[in-house]
């Protein structure tokens, strides 16, 4: 950590910080610039042990029968101003860094799993993203505001998953309370149609196998794949569709975005297909292609997981570019993935945070400084993953956040000139610009110091 630059190790200043914030706790009151709604029905979504709640959702059935959604984001920004020890040190580090061993936190883990976490009961300042979505799946209207929130339920993705398909009966909390079991399904139906019309517009139907390890006294005692199910689609198609509604909030303005361009391996891709027996055309087709995937997962879908990696990696990795880019910008979740969300792991999110609040001479200020900053992870990341690869004898090492089970993001491919969004689970929600998928072979290092000198020089 510290041969790259980085300063794992928080100062004293900031440990001064966090005992302020403890001894002087922010006090919330609705304003004319912040809502209270803390009478909604909030419910978080998350893994079975997670205490970093970064995320709450409400829906609300309007009379012409669309569908208002309400996301709520922990405003880490309403306890760690700009220019304060915490934030400067954040702004030095710019992430998390996940080693698999252990975690080099951005922000103290006193604030993401206590004072800024959306925990249940308790009320807590937010940003909320708002969007209308019609029978089709189609947003109508959208906002973004800051709101006190408190979430009335703190739920996990194995038993609203396992309800929500059928399989299993609805956990206590939700078995107690019926407005919330219709409130859970309301949502459920919106997501289902997000993810349809994504699909219908291009997304691909990608996914790959993860896993996390059980730990027991400081012990891996274990290690579990984790299946999708309809909650974590639910959270990943809120995701998703929030992320775009930030998108388009700071198109024109100066912000950090992740991007996929077209292919750099289009042709390998078309082998692949050739090799399963199907043809795709020259140029890059994401309809062809998705069409492509949705068949093999029909055909064998216990190679699939395999099939969708390769298709990944042969599509290549994103970049992090600065700037109202005019190149075409990656699928909504991405582009935006270091816009709002992970507001306590990537400082380009709480940069983006404080852009979309109207703090705009700040985000300005940092964006270009941070860029670099990440470009020069990206480039440690390569080399990481070389070593990986060496002591494994794995030709290819995907680096492995610390939730791996999140919802996930996705790539773009051009289609017929015009611009289409797609989806793949490549990057894990907090840590999607903390990991790659990229060759870890010689030429894939090369390709990475390439790609990172050229960013510098641009």
């Amino acid at each position: 950590m510290l041969a790259q630059g980085f300063e794992p190790d928080f100062p004293p200043a900031t440990r001064q910080q966090l005992a302020d914030i403890s001894a002087h706790p922010s006090q919330l009151a609705a304003s004319d610039k912040v809502r209270d709604l803390r009478g909604l029905l909030w419910s978080s979504i998350d893994n079975d042990t997670s205490k970093d709640l970064d995320q709450i959702e409400v829906a609300e059935r309007l009379p012409n029968g669309d569908v208002k959604v309400m996301v709520g984001i922990a405003d880490v920004d309403a306890f760690v101003a700009k220019g304060t020890p915490i934030d400067q040190h954040a702004a030095k580090e710019a992430t998390t860094v996940y080693t698999g061993i252990c975690n080099f936190a951005m922000l103290p883990e006193e604030l993401s799993t206590g004072a800024s976490s959306l925990l249940e009961n308790v009320d807590r300042p937010s940003v909320v993203i708002e969007f209308v979505v019609n029978a089709g799946g189609s947003i109508s209207a959208s906002d973004v505001y800051r709101a006190i929130v408190r979430n009335k339920a703190q739920l996990t993705y194995g038993a609203v998953g396992a309800w929500l398909e059928g399989t299993a009966a609805a956990p206590p909390k939700v078995a107690a309370l019926s407005e919330l079991q219709a409130q859970l399904k309301r949502q459920d139906e919106v997501a289902q149609a997000l993810k349809k019309l994504r699909y219908e517009h291009g997304a691909l139907n990608i996914d790959t196998s993860e896993v996390h390890p059980v730990v027991l006294n400081q012990q891996v005692v274990d290690v579990v794949k984790q299946e999708k199910n309809r909650a974590t689609e639910l959270i990943e198609d809120f995701m998703i569709t929030a992320n775009g509604v930030v998108a388009r909030l700071l198109e024109e303005v100066s912000s950090l975005r992740r991007i996929v361009k077209t292919p750099e391996h289009w042709d390998g891709i078309v082998r692949l297909a050739a090799a399963q027996g199907e043809k795709l055309p020259a140029q890059a087709d994401s309809k062809a292609l998705n069409d492509f995937l949705l068949k093999r997962k029909a055909a064998d879908p216990d190679h699939f997981a395999d099939l969708s990696l390769a298709v990944i990696k042969l599509i290549g990795p994103g970049e992090i570019c600065s700037g109202a880019s005019g190149r075409y910008r990656a699928g909504t979740l991405r582009t935006c993935r270091a816009g709002l969300h992970a507001l306590d792991r990537a400082q380009p999110a709480l940069c983006g945070h404080r852009h979309a609040t109207a703090d705009q001479e700040f985000a300005r200020r940092k964006t270009r400084a941070l860029f670099r900053r990440r470009t020069r992870w990206h480039r440690h990341e390569l080399h990481t993953e070389r070593r990986c690869s060496a002591k494994s004898g794995a030709r290819n090492v995907e680096a492995v956040g610390r939730r791996g089970d999140e919802p996930s993001g996705g790539s773009n491919l051009r289609r017929h000139g015009h611009r289409s969004h797609s989806e793949g689970n490549v990057c894990s929600r907090s840590s999607a610009a903390h990991r790659r998928i990229a060759g870890t072979g010689s030429a894939g290092v090369a390709r990475g110091r390439q790609a990172a000198r050229k960013a510098y020089t641009d």
